[in-house]
């Protein structure tokens, strides 16, 4: 009876865990997936300019070191970002953002 019980709560975990599976796969939720990157990128710029500003005031090493690191993980971050925004689908299918529409008062207006 037990082995039937582990064998049944393995398989509810392997179907709980399906969707988030899913989600990782490439082209899946890359609006969330960029938007993750996105907080990470805010905070690491806030971490490189608080060390950079530090740096700057006290000059002790370890804080340019920070700095630069913090500084390279903005670069990474940022590519991340980019990354997962063009792979998001637009109107046009293409994976690239689709322009904004043209209202017939604007073409006239130039």
């Amino acid at each position: 009876m037990a082995m039937n019980s582990a064998r049944a709560c393995k398989d509810r975990a392997v179907e709980a865990f399906q969707p988030v599976s899913e989600m990782l796969d490439v082209g899946e939720c890359e609006p969330l997936k960029a938007a993750v990157h996105g907080v990470i990128l805010a905070t690491v710029a806030v971490c490189a300019v608080y060390n950079a500003a530090a740096w700057l005031k006290r000059r002790q090493r370890h804080l340019a070191v920070n700095a630069v690191v913090y500084g390279i993980a903005v670069w990474w971050e940022r590519a991340h970002v980019m990354h997962h925004l063009v792979a998001c689908p637009s109107a046009t299918g293409t994976g690239l953002p689709s322009p904004p529409p043209v209202l017939a008062d604007d073409a006239h207006a130039a």
